[in-house]
């Protein structure tokens, strides 16, 4: 694995040494985020609802609201159409609540994954129909649903879709569009996940209605764990979202997310980014995985604490279901790579099966896209010969360009840079193979694909204080755009008998420097145990945390990486 340390200019983090009265390695880190000074750091450490963007700035949002005033003036019905992840529930749910507070008649869909598959379908414009909606919003999806938009069109049927993913050059024939993304749009900040978009119209319908407050406000506890579970830059607004949303969260109303952190045993800690990505989201996700996503939002949007706690035991039970099968289709995933795929020569693994579940194969692409450390284009194939796929990539390729180059091969696709879905038929999937791994081929090269840690700084372990722990908890919360600091030690002496935990796949151990010691943890590190025995210094990458465990709270380093020290 290669050590990427970053290089700020030296008299930039001398400026900001002397500025903030601080150490070198806190002024390399603040250098790093683009901090010249003390004024300009005040924003970014102080997150306040007052930094958010007006959302009127966002285009089309005038004629959104105006459309939705219209409906909730004349107590005409409303249909919220979502997508069944985490961030197409919790946007449905936010829409949802949020037109209730503001007295519309509402009703929700979210589309079935295997029967209806991904975006706005004709089953929920049918539904529109049937409870007599003559308007209906899309949650991140929609933004390239021409025929579904015709279809409701032809049935007198408004759409207004709310989207965040990479528009096509022509956009559908919808009522009104609104996507940062969009070409005209000038929405100072692009990074807005589904919800945050989905959060953006209930702002502004809001103060459209006269009602002096925000009802949007009452739900970042949806915004952050959409914001968190779709891997959207943590900057700009989305740090004041996810900020002020974590404070809800820990003081949650809502019965079903009170349930959740119950049932996942987070009720009562202290909330971050990586518990709501590792703990609560694979949950909410699970209802969309394995079945039902509609579940979901009835979780999110019940005031029944008895039906809130029933509900969320299914979505734990839903979760168990869908590790077991999992892990069964990642087995056979890699055994289909080893059997299949020249990794000598093609930079990107693409596998298709029968029978795999494809409520998983997102999940099943992450972990071939680690084990291989290439991008990774992962589908299930139905008895038709339809495939629905998911992909993931690494830093040097846009997947939406790639799958752009090849989707005249493709039923359709949509997706970001990092992340997308794909539907392919089998008798063109050879086909779209050859010229994905063609034009791929290309553009990666071999050294693009060694993994890389991007490090902050070198430091002693002495420069581990109760300032720079203080520093580190303002810095938060951390995710995409902000991620966790990573430092690197030198010459490090191990103390003590390391041990192996979890099966033999993890590390723990104690690292001592200058009479300072620490714990250390290495997930998924055990190979370098008889590094670690040897008696001989080490260099170790990782992060700095505090470990809680049975009431007592400790420093922790959580290591990326171990190298013998030269």
């Amino acid at each position: 694995m290669r050590w990427k340390i970053k290089q700020p200019s030296e008299d930039h983090v001398a400026s900001i040494k002397k500025e903030f009265n601080t150490s070198e390695i806190i002024a390399k880190v603040l250098a790093n985020r683009g901090i010249e000074s003390l004024k300009s750091s005040h924003n970014f450490f102080n997150p306040s609802n007052d930094q958010l963007h007006d959302p009127f700035m966002m285009k089309n949002m005038d004629i959104a609201v105006d459309r939705i005033s219209k409906n909730i003036q004349n107590q005409k019905p409303i249909l919220i159409f979502g997508d069944y992840d985490v961030d197409g529930t919790t946007g449905a749910s936010l829409l949802y609540l949020g037109l209730k507070d503001l007295n519309a008649i509402v009703e929700y869909y979210i589309p079935h994954r295997e029967k209806e598959g991904y975006g706005l379908s004709a089953g929920g414009i049918d539904y529109a129909q049937s409870v007599g909606a003559d308007l209906l919003i899309t949650c991140d999806c929609g933004i390239n649903a021409f025929q579904p938009v015709d279809y409701a069109n032809e049935h007198g049927i408004d759409i207004i879709i709310t989207d965040h993913h990479i528009p096509d050059k022509k956009l559908p024939n919808a009522y009104a569009v609104l996507n940062p993304k969009q070409k005209g749009c000038e929405y100072p900040f692009k990074g807005l996940c589904g919800c945050g978009v989905a959060f953006k119209l209930i702002s502004a319908v809001s103060e459209k209605s006269g009602i002096g407050q925000n009802v949007g406000l009452n739900y970042l506890d949806l915004v952050a764990l959409a914001t968190s579970a779709d891997m959207v830059p943590i900057l700009d607004e989305n740090r004041v979202l996810v900020h002020g949303g974590l404070d809800q969260l820990e003081e949650s109303k809502s019965p079903g997310i009170h349930q959740l952190l119950v049932q996942t045993g987070l009720v009562g800690e202290s909330l971050n980014v990586g518990k709501l990505v590792f703990g609560l989201a694979p949950k909410i996700n699970a209802a969309g995985r394995m079945g039902d996503a509609n579940r979901t939002v009835e979780l999110l949007t019940t005031s029944d604490k008895t039906r809130a706690e029933e509900l969320a035991s299914i979505l734990v039970q839903e979760n168990k279901r869908r590790q077991l099968i999992q892990e069964d289709i990642v087995n056979d995933a890699i055994r289909l790579v080893h059997s299949q795929v020249d990794l000598e020569n093609n930079k990107v693994v693409i596998i298709g099966s029968k029978g795999w579940h494809p409520g998983v194969v997102g999940i099943v692409a992450s972990r071939i896209k680690d084990e291989f450390s290439r991008p990774a284009i992962v589908i299930a194939f139905d008895k038709e010969g339809i495939g629905k796929g998911s992909a993931r990539s690494i830093p040097h390729l846009d997947l939406y360009e790639a799958l752009s180059y090849a989707a005249k091969f493709l039923e359709g696709y949509g997706g970001h840079p990092m992340a997308a879905g794909l539907t392919v038929h089998e008798d063109k999937f050879e086909n779209f193979k050859s010229l994905f791994l063609r034009n791929v081929n290309k553009i990666l090269t071999n050294d693009d694909l060694i993994p890389a840690i991007s490090i902050d700084g070198e430091m002693a372990l002495t420069d581990i204080n109760s300032r720079f722990m203080r520093f580190l908890e303002k810095l938060g919360p951390f995710g995409p755009g902000n991620m966790r600091p990573k430092f690197v030690s030198r010459n490090l002496s191990i103390s003590g008998q390391p041990r192996l935990m979890g099966n033999g796949e993890h590390i723990r151990f104690i690292v001592s420097q200058n009479g300072r010691n620490y714990p250390a943890v290495g997930f998924k590190l055990s190979s370098h145990y008889e590094d670690l025995i040897r008696g001989v210094p080490v260099d170790i990458a990782y992060v700095v945390e505090v470990n809680q465990w049975q009431g007592q709270s400790n420093i922790q380093l959580n290591v990326r990486d171990i190298q013998l020290s030269d």
